[in-house]
């Protein structure tokens, strides 16, 4: 695996100078795409950095001491980060995530909370704002984050067993410092916590249902995650994924589950309760059960360039058009056609697609 060469630096500027069309695309809070897909969830990736090494997201074998990582001058400001925030909020964004890398360890991400926070959709609606971290900077961030103005967050924790998650962050974290951040967050009110599991056939698929007896009755929703073929760096293998079907299954024949109805349209996860009042737990099936139908997503990377897919190959670079002087009216028409244009359904056309090696990281757009 550590022979391969994988070119995740060069993918990283393969972006598209955006198009600034004649007419302007004015943003009226309904801009939709060619499937007829609202704009509602921005991913905002702060930065590229992470103090993980997960073996099917940034493996050692490429993320190693000498990978270059973004220099600060290359990164969106949060100055830059919310003049771009607005815009997608005036074109009907609801919610806006911050992912990385790990976003808490971006220097200061309070601040942007706290400008991302004021925010309001075109009906005058505060947006939903939240962060997904791995917990690990979580005990001494949790009522400051709280505090900035985030509403609740998501916690990456693919492991209950303390050797099976070590060597799975692939930097001896423990789990008890993850569980110590998560009790952190929710005394700080940044509920309901959401808890992703990324389940890998051979890996950690053992701690399944350990994962659904901890949190059961807990008031956090964990949610189990198809191992995806996001990248070039992980190895992906059909056979290394457990479906949603079989997680179902599994916890169903201990505890009894039943399905409920998503929270809005284009939920990523399916939701399922247990029969019994204790809860719910969420399964995101994009390989064994598609949702593109539905995406509403979009991804910001962490210098500025836009992606409409999960799986792109290439970004928009609105980056240049902050930097070049352009006024608010044309950037927001340069997004405006950009989703217009878009008709990205790439886990709906996964079996018949060629495989290939050159799509970007989620590592660098996040989740």
């Amino acid at each position: 695996m550590a022979e391969r060469s994988i070119p995740i630096a060069d993918l990283r500027y393969a972006a598209v100078a955006p198009a600034i069309p004649a007419t302007a695309i004015e943003p009226d809070g309904n801009l939709v795409d060619r499937l007829r897909r609202p704009l509602r969830d921005l991913r905002i990736s702060v930065t590229d950095r992470c103090n993980f090494r997960c073996t099917y997201c940034m493996p050692k074998s490429v993320f190693d001491q000498t990978y270059q990582f973004l220099p600060q001058a290359s990164l969106l400001s949060f100055e830059e980060i919310f003049r771009l925030a607005q815009l997608f909020v005036a074109h009907g964004t609801e919610k806006l995530r911050l992912t990385g890398g790990e976003p808490l360890l971006r220097k200061n991400v309070e601040e942007l909370i706290t400008r991302l926070a004021s925010l309001r959709t075109p009906r005058g609606e505060p947006v939903e704002l939240t962060l997904t971290t791995n917990a690990s900077l979580l005990v001494r961030k949790a009522e400051a984050l709280a505090k900035a103005g985030l509403k609740r967050i998501s916690v990456s924790l693919d492991a209950l067993d303390d050797h099976t998650f070590r060597r799975m962050n692939d930097v001896e974290f423990p789990v008890a410092d993850v569980i110590a951040g998560i009790e952190a967050a929710d005394r700080a009110g940044l509920r309901p916590l959401k808890i992703n599991m990324v389940v890998r056939r051979g890996v950690n698929d053992h701690d399944i249902l350990p994962m659904a007896t901890h949190f059961r009755g807990s008031g956090h929703i964990l949610r189990f995650i198809e191992y995806m073929d996001v990248g070039s760096s992980n190895g992906w293998h059909l056979k290394e994924v457990v479906t949603s079907a079989e997680i179902i299954e599994k916890i169903g024949s201990i505890y009894p589950l039943e399905a409920i109805d998503p929270n809005y349209v284009g939920e990523v996860a399916q939701r399922w309760r247990y029969r019994d009042g204790s809860g719910e737990i969420g399964v995101i099936s994009s390989v064994s059960q598609p949702f593109c139908g539905d995406c509403s997503r979009a991804r910001l990377s962490t210098e500025g360039r836009l992606y409409t897919c999960l799986f792109a190959t290439a970004g928009h670079d609105l980056r240049a058009l902050l930097r070049s002087g352009h006024s608010d009216s044309e950037i927001a028409s340069a997004i405006g056609l950009i989703w217009q244009q878009r008709e990205d359904r790439y886990s709906e056309i996964r079996s018949h697609a060629v495989a290939r090696s050159d799509r970007i990281e989620m590592s660098y757009i996040g989740g």
